[in-house]
């Protein structure tokens, strides 16, 4: 039943909040009065209405921007000190550091950061130093810290960023889990699956791999284009399906891999789109060869689809993906790797019929989105009491 306690839920920009954490404002909002922050106002607004929650916008941005940073840290600390809210709950890297210090100094009881990818791990020298130091100063600013996976819990202890008391995992990992009726084979029919093919060009018998994210260096673009050229030389009956907005600005791809892109005729470049479930539904395979994660949707939510997955042996993709099992696990960066994997599925038919056959129960078993939104909730209760009861011996 909601109460009067307030629950801030702060990321840097919208799309986190409408795409990572789809429908879990507008639940929480059942318990809280929840308010949703980030940039793009605009944005932000029309998921304030679809969460049906409230919206505070602050402009930050995801480059390292110390003037603007500072501007968003005291904004944010004057809405927090008049809002006065329970819980701060912060996403992505900068909405963490600058809502944690924010928080602290406003003095908000509690005070959780998830941390759902890191990217100072692609880093390496001054730029590394420099993220290092900002993620600890998140960490000691925050009561909890939540990895989103296994392998980032791992990383976070072995590199000392925190006190391990401080960390916890919840569930099985992810961060929003995954509604798996809204992904379902069955969402999306075999006449607008036909429909689909024919506007793409792609054929009855082509078997397609499909990728879905930000087209950037990072998530291993460059390695997928190098492989999948390599196996359509064989004169396999394959495409390549891309889902997803290019990011020139933050890690551009290759000259090489962007002119491969538009000029090979078995590659299929559709951008970004809202709806995902129609691109997976055409496709036969997810390939993921991402340089770091936290807990990735994609995978879940191809799997929930009945997509086998190959992946890099990152965290959460080597969480989610039981290599030879409902999925193929190969080493980051090896585009040698990558491409045997695409090749092996393509034409090792039993094999990939046995990676099918496991995909969605191994997803419904084990992240269930009900399961992960109520298990934040009861990691919200454990908090507050804690808070509560910490009062109470003080006085």
């Amino acid at each position: 039943m909601k109460t009067d306690k307030k629950l801030i839920r702060i990321a840097t920009v919208p799309l986190s909040l409408d795409k990572l954490l789809s429908g879990q404002l507008y639940y929480m909002n059942t318990f809280y009065e929840v308010t949703a922050v980030a940039s793009e106002k605009e944005y932000l607004k029309k998921i304030g209405v679809k969460e049906s929650v409230k919206t505070f916008s602050i402009e930050m941005s995801r480059k390292i921007t110390p003037i603007r940073d500072l501007i968003a840290v005291v904004q944010l600390f004057l809405f927090l000190k008049k809002e006065r809210p329970l819980i701060v709950h912060s996403h992505t890297p900068k909405a963490g550091i600058l809502a944690m210090v924010a928080s602290k100094c406003a003095r908000v009881p509690i005070r959780l950061h998830t941390v759902a990818g890191l990217p100072l791990m692609e880093q390496i020298g001054f730029k590394r130093n420099i993220l290092e130091k900002v993620e600890k100063l998140t960490y000691s600013c925050a009561t909890m810290v939540y990895p989103n996976s296994k392998g980032l819990y791992d990383f976070i202890v072995a590199n000392k960023f925190t006190e391990q008391r401080k960390l916890k995992m919840i569930g099985n990992g992810s961060s929003n889990g995954i509604d798996t009726i809204h992904f379902s084979p069955g969402q999306v029919t075999q006449l607008q699956k036909e429909a689909l093919k024919i506007k793409l060009g792609i054929k009855a018998n082509d078997f397609v791999f499909v990728f879905v994210g930000r087209l950037v260096g990072d998530k291993g673009i460059n390695e997928v284009v190098v492989a999948f050229k390599k196996i359509t030389q064989l004169n396999l009956n394959v495409k390549l399906l891309l889902v997803g907005m290019q990011e020139k600005d933050l890690d551009p791809l290759h000259n090489t891999t962007e002119q491969e892109i538009y000029t090979n005729k078995n590659i299929i470049f559709v951008g970004y789109r809202d709806d995902i479930r129609p691109y997976l539904a055409i496709s036969n395979a997810l390939v993921f060869a991402s340089y770091r994660e936290g807990f990735p949707n994609v995978v879940l939510q191809a799997g929930a689809m009945g997509l086998p997955s190959i992946v890099t042996d990152i965290n959460g993709c080597n969480e989610i993906i039981i290599d030879g099992k409902n999925g193929i696990i190969i080493p980051v960066k090896n585009s040698l790797a990558l491409e045997k994997a695409l090749f092996k599925m393509v034409i090792d038919t039993d094999f990939f019929i046995f990676l099918q056959s496991n995909a969605r129960q191994m997803i419904t078993s084990r992240y269930e989105q009900k399961n992960v939104w109520e298990a934040i909730l009861e990691e919200y209760n454990r908090v507050e009491h804690v808070v509560v009861k910490s009062k109470m011996e003080y006085v």
